[in-house]
């Protein structure tokens, strides 16, 4: 029912900083959350932002002060800027997306982000 397609993922060396954009489409309700899981080889999902429709945001501490998500309701996308990449933040990225006023859940395919050392 809820597509969601991702963007933006790559080699990128320490340091450096990359853009991802998960776009959503199809039957979405007006109250949601978009956010970013992300999953290491080896190591299970964890959450890295998060954000309401109104804007407010969570981080895992690993990643505050580097990451900053963002979104556009107009255009059903959530964005993740990623600076001061180091070699842990190498994982596959998954968007969500999840519904307040139903409690319905969707995922991206995912997208590699890998940092060189």
């Amino acid at each position: 029912q809820v597509q969601l397609v991702e963007s933006g993922g790559g080699l990128v060396q320490v340091g450096g900083s990359l853009r991802l954009s998960c776009a959503a489409s199809g039957s979405i309700e007006s109250l949601y959350n978009m956010g970013w899981y992300r999953q290491a080889p080896g190591k299970q999902r964890e959450l890295v932002a998060i954000i309401s429709r109104r804007g407010t945001t969570n981080y895992a501490d690993s990643v505050k002060g580097r990451f900053t998500i963002s979104r556009d309701n107009a255009k059903n996308t959530v964005y993740l800027q990623m600076n001061s990449l180091k070699p842990e933040d190498t994982a596959v990225y998954y968007c969500y997306l999840g519904g307040v006023v139903a409690p319905r859940n969707y995922w991206g395919q995912g997208t590699q982000v890998t940092v060189s050392s």
